[in-house]
């Protein structure tokens, strides 16, 4: 008899059974070939998995610091003086 299955497809259109494997594969896509023999790629995209909060605040911290010097330097964002410097 046949019966229902949950399966979570990655962007290669490959089949997991779970959302985190589906995920990691996505990941070692993106990072391609990492390492000589074999590769490292499922080992980083696991640990890029794993420490996302970490590297998303990195991210975020990095962005906020960009977007500061851009503001500061008169270049993005739609920022509007309030006064000019005298």
């Amino acid at each position: 008899m046949a019966i229902e299955c949950t399966a979570y497809r990655d962007d290669k259109g490959g089949l997991h059974s779970t959302p985190e494997k589906a995920t990691l594969a996505d990941l070692a896509g993106v990072l391609g070939r990492v390492g000589e023999e074999g590769g490292m790629t499922a080992g980083v995209a696991k640990l890029l998995f794993e420490k996302r909060e970490e590297i998303e605040r990195v991210f975020a911290e990095h962005d906020r610091m960009v977007g500061a010097a851009d503001i500061a330097s008169g270049e993005g964002g739609d920022v509007i003086p309030i006064k000019e410097a005298q």
